[in-house]
C-alpha cells in the first residue's frame, strides 16, 4: 500500500512541476492566464459506507484551475494593440470557430480585417458608410478608401460683438445749391436733431453775401457749407464787345470784391485768353478764370462766395458795360446727427433746400477697407467637389433705431472668395439685439440665420469649377438643408450671436463640409470604438471592438494560441461593448501582460521538487522494508 500512496504522490507531484514549469514558460505571452494545481486525497470506500481501514490511499489531481485575474497593462508603440482593463473576453473568428482571448495584439490583413497575429479576424459592431455604429455584428475591417468630400451645408458662428464700438458709416445730406440772390428777407430757421434736441432760431439776414451765409452755417451743429460765386461772361455781358473791346487796345476791365476793387492789368492783352492769364495773375487769389464752351466765353469763380462786381469799357471801341454785380451760391452738408431742417417763420429757403437734399454716404462699406467695418472674422468652407473657399462675415455698427434705447443694430455683410453673396452687394442684412446683449432678430427671423442662396462656386481664376451651383429660380430652400444637399446653399447660423462691452470674439465658429482626405492613422477609444483619421482633419469610426463575459469563466476551455473556447459548464457568452455592464474598458495602445508571478512560481518550483523527493522517499523505505521481510528466512 505504501508503493501505491508513494506513486500517487509522484504523480501529482510530476503534474505540479509540469503545471508550474508551464507557467513559468509563459510568464512573458500576452494574455496568458496563470494555472494552479489543486489536489485531493484518496481513501478506500465500500458501496454505501466508509470503510473500516482509516488509512488514506494517497492523493489524486483534482483539477488544474486557472486564474483569470487581471495582468499589468503595458504600452506598446502598435495603435491597434489593445488591453482589456476588467473582465471580459476579445470575441475572434477562427474560419467560423469562435475563440476567446485576452491577447490584444492585433494587426490589419491585405483584406484590411482586423486580426491576431494567428489570422484569427476580431469581431465587433460595424459601422455604415457615414461612420454611425449599429449593433450588427461582424469582423472588423478597416476601409483605406479615401474619404469623400462634402459640402459645407451649414455654418454656425458664436461670437460677440463689442457693444463700445462707435458707429463708423457717416450719412451725409447734400443740401440744393442755396443762391443768395433768393434771400430777399431774412432766412429764419432751426435744427432738429436725431438726438430729440433742437437749435434755437438761426437767422441769415437778407442781402447776405454767400461767404457770410457760409460762416453762419459753419457755426451750427451738424452742419458744414462752403460758398462760391460764378460768373459766365458769355452770359453775363456781349463776348463779342470784349473781344471788340480788347482787341482796340484801351480797355478797362474792372472786377470788384465785396466792393473792393482788384486791380487787373491789362498790358498786352488783347484776347480772350489774355484776359484769362490777367485775371489769375491778380493779386486776389481766390479768383480763378478760364475759357469754357470750346473758348468762347469766359468763367470767373471766386470760391469764397463774395459778391462779383464786373464791368469793361474801350472807348476806342465805343463800348461801356456798366458794373454788375452777381451773388454767389452756398452749398450745404449735414451729417447723422441732423435729422431735420424746420422753418421758423412762413418759409426757409434753408429748409427747402435740406428737403429737396440727396442722401449719400461718405464712407459705405467695402470690403477691403477696413475702416468701414468694425469687425470681420473668416472661415473654410467647402463645394461639392471638395474644394475649399473662404468665406468672411463682415459687422458694421448702424445707429441705433430707438435713440440708443432697447435695441442695437449692425449691418451683416458676407462675402466669398471676394464675392459679395446672400443679396449683401445691395443690402445687408440687420442684426438686431435685446437691451441685455442677446439676439433678437436678423432681418426679423428670430433663428437668426442667413441662407446663401446666390452663391456660384468659381475656381481660383473666377470662373465657375464645376460643382453644384445655386438652386433654380422659384426652387424653394428650407432649413435645415435636407440631406443629401443638391445645391450650393447652405445656412450662416447666427442664433448665439451677442453684443456685450467685451471685445470681439469668435468663441466658437464650426461648418459640417470638408475636403477629400486619405487615411492618416486609426485611433481607439475606451470604449473600443476604432476611429480613422484622415488628411482633411476629419475622423470616421469604422467599428467597435465587442467583448465577451461568461457566468463561469472557469468552465472555458484552454485550446492554445492564448485563447479559450466555450464550454457547457462556462454558459453562453454574454456580448457587449466595452465599458457597459460588466465589461471592462479598452486601453489602446496597449497589451495585458501574463498574470503569472514568476518569483511564487520560483518557489512553487521548489515545493514541488521537495515533495516528488519525499514521495520518491516513501517508495524507497517501502522498498528497504519489503526487502528486509524478504531477507528472513
Amino acid at each position: 500500500m505504501a508503493f501505491n500512496t508513494g506513486l500517487s504522490g509522484l504523480r501529482a507531484a510530476s503534474v505540479d512541476l509540469d503545471v508550474t514549469g508551464n507557467n513559468i514558460a509563459n510568464a512573458s505571452t500576452v494574455g496568458f492566464k496563470g494555472s494552479k494545481v489543486q489536489f485531493g486525497d484518496l481513501y478506500a470506500s465500500g458501496f454505501l459506507s466508509g470503510g473500516t481501514n482509516p488509512i488514506g490511499d494517497g492523493v489524486r489531481v483534482q483539477d488544474v484551475k486557472q486564474s483569470f485575474g487581471q495582468g499589468n497593462i503595458s504600452f506598446t508603440d502598435n495603435g491597434l494593440d489593445m488591453a482589456i482593463s476588467g473582465d471580459g473576453f476579445f470575441i475572434l473568428n477562427n474560419n467560423g470557430e469562435i475563440r476567446y482571448s485576452r491577447a490584444g495584439q492585433f494587426g490589419i490583413d491585405k483584406d484590411g480585417f482586423v486580426t491576431n497575429n494567428q489570422n484569427m479576424r476580431v469581431q465587433g459592431f460595424t459601422a455604415d458608410d457615414d461612420g454611425n455604429l449599429s449593433g450588427i455584428r461582424g469582423d472588423l475591417q478597416i476601409e483605406t478608401d479615401n474619404l469623400a468630400p462634402r459640402r459645407t451645408t451649414n455654418l454656425r458662428s458664436d461670437l460677440n460683438l463689442d457693444s463700445r464700438q462707435s458707429v463708423l458709416e457717416s450719412r451725409v445730406v447734400d443740401f440744393q445749391t442755396v443762391s443768395m440772390g433768393d434771400l430777399t428777407v431774412d432766412d429764419v430757421f432751426r435744427i432738429a436733431y436725431s438726438d430729440g434736441t433742437n437749435s434755437p432760431d438761426i437767422t441769415i439776414p437778407a442781402g447776405s453775401t454767400a461767404r457770410d451765409a457760409a460762416g453762419i452755417i459753419n457755426q451750427q451743429r451738424g452742419l458744414s457749407a462752403s460758398a462760391t460765386t460764378a460768373v459766365t461772361l458769355g452770359q453775363e455781358f456781349s463776348i463779342t464787345d470784349l473781344e471788340d473791346a480788347l482787341a482796340a487796345g484801351d480797355t478797362e476791365f474792372r472786377i470788384e470784391l465785396d466792393g473792393q476793387n482788384v486791380p487787373i492789368s491789362l498790358s498786352g492783352v488783347s484776347s480772350l485768353q489774355g484776359l484769362v492769364d490777367a485775371i489769375n495773375a491778380s493779386s486776389a487769389t481766390s479768383l480763378s478764370a478760364s475759357l469754357v464752351d470750346g473758348g468762347s466765353d469766359i468763367r470767373i469763380i471766386d470760391n469764397r462766395g463774395s459778391n462779383v462786381g464786373i464791368s469793361f469799357a474801350s472807348t476806342d471801341a465805343g463800348v461801356n458795360q456798366p458794373l454788375e454785380v452777381f451773388q454767389g451760391d452756398v452749398n450745404i452738408q449735414s451729417d447723422r446727427t441732423v435729422q431735420d431742417i424746420l422753418p421758423a417763420g412762413a418759409s426757409s429757403e434753408i429748409a427747402d433746400a435740406f428737403a429737396g437734399g440727396d442722401l449719400r454716404i461718405t464712407n459705405s462699406f467695402n470690403p477691403l477697407d477696413q475702416r468701414t467695418y468694425n469687425h470681420a472674422t473668416s472661415t473654410t468652407i467647402f463645394d461639392s467637389l471638395g474644394n475649399s473657399h473662404e468665406l468672411t462675415q463682415f459687422f458694421v455698427k448702424n445707429p441705433s433705431p430707438g435713440n440708443g434705447i432697447g435695441v442695437s443694430e449692425w449691418s451683416v455683410y458676407l462675402q466669398i472668395d471676394g464675392e459679395l453673396v446672400a443679396g449683401t452687394d445691395t443690402s445687408p442684412y440687420t442684426a438686431r439685439f435685446n437691451e441685455d446683449g442677446t439676439l433678437q432678430s436678423i432681418n426679423g427671423d428670430p433663428n437668426g440665420e442667413i441662407v446663401i442662396t446666390d452663391w456660384i462656386p468659381k475656381d481660383p481664376n473666377g470662373e465657375p469649377n464645376g460643382a453644384d451651383g445655386p438652386p433654380l429660380p422659384g426652387e424653394e430652400v428650407v432649413t435645415p438643408i435636407p440631406e443629401p444637399p443638391t445645391t450650393s446653399a447652405f445656412v450662416v447660423d447666427l442664433g448665439n450671436t451677442t453684443q456685450y462691452g467685451a471685445n470681439f470674439g469668435v468663441n466658437d465658429q464650426r461648418q459640417n463640409g470638408y475636403s477629400t482626405g486619405r487615411l492618416s492613422g486609426l485611433d481607439v477609444s475606451d470604449q473600443g470604438v476604432i476611429f480613422a483619421r484622415y488628411t482633411n482633419g476629419q475622423s470616421k469610426s469604422l467599428g467597435q471592438v465587442a467583448l465577451a463575459s461568461f457566468n463561469n469563466t472557469n468552465g472555458l476551455s484552454p485550446v492554445g494560441e492564448t485563447t479559450w473556447v466555450e464550454t457547457f459548464e462556462s454558459g453562453q457568452p454574454i456580448i457587449g461593448a466595452p465599458d457597459t455592464g460588466t465589461l471592462g474598458s479598452i486601453k489602446a495602445s496597449s497589451v495585458e501582460e501574463s498574470n503569472v508571478d514568476l518569483s511564487a512560481e520560483l518557489v512553487n518550483l521548489i515545493i514541488a521538487q521537495r515533495n516528488y523527493q519525499a514521495n520518491a522517499k516513501t517508495i524507497e523505505t517501502s522498498d528497504a522494508v519489503t526487502q528486509t521481510i524478504i531477507n528472513l528466512r
